[in-house]
């Protein structure tokens, strides 16, 4: 839990405290203006709290989010890939989509055509 005390972590702890007694704040005070006569305040009077419970939902995620990388395993990047890799060339890779689609190997027939038609 040190991990949380560091000058970074309690410049969050801070900003979200701050952040979410200010939006309620604001919900205070679009409710005095609403209840003094100013309609459109009663939309945010209900918007200000809400943006404050996302402040809290955020701050959460961000320290489960912490939590979850400090459990995982290192990645150790001069490891090999699980899976091996098929490098394909591009024409290798127009053959394999051609197999798969015949009108795609119809079309790229007639450009291959048009193609030839244009050089001579």
């Amino acid at each position: 839990m040190k991990r949380f005390f560091t000058p970074g972590w309690l410049g969050i702890h801070l900003i979200a405290i701050v952040l979410f007694f200010a939006f309620l704040a604001f919900g205070w005070w679009q409710f005095e203006r609403a209840q003094a006569g100013n309609a459109r305040s009663w939309g945010y009077t209900f918007e200000w709290p809400v943006f404050a419970g996302f402040v809290i939902v955020m701050w959460i995620k961000m320290i489960r989010d912490e939590l979850k990388a400090a459990k995982a395993p290192p990645v150790d990047p001069n490891a090999a890939p699980a899976v091996p890799v098929r490098v394909l060339t591009e024409a290798q890779l127009i053959k394999e989509a051609e197999a798969e689609n015949p009108e795609l190997a119809a079309y790229n027939r007639r450009l291959a055509r048009l193609a030839a038609q244009n050089r001579r």
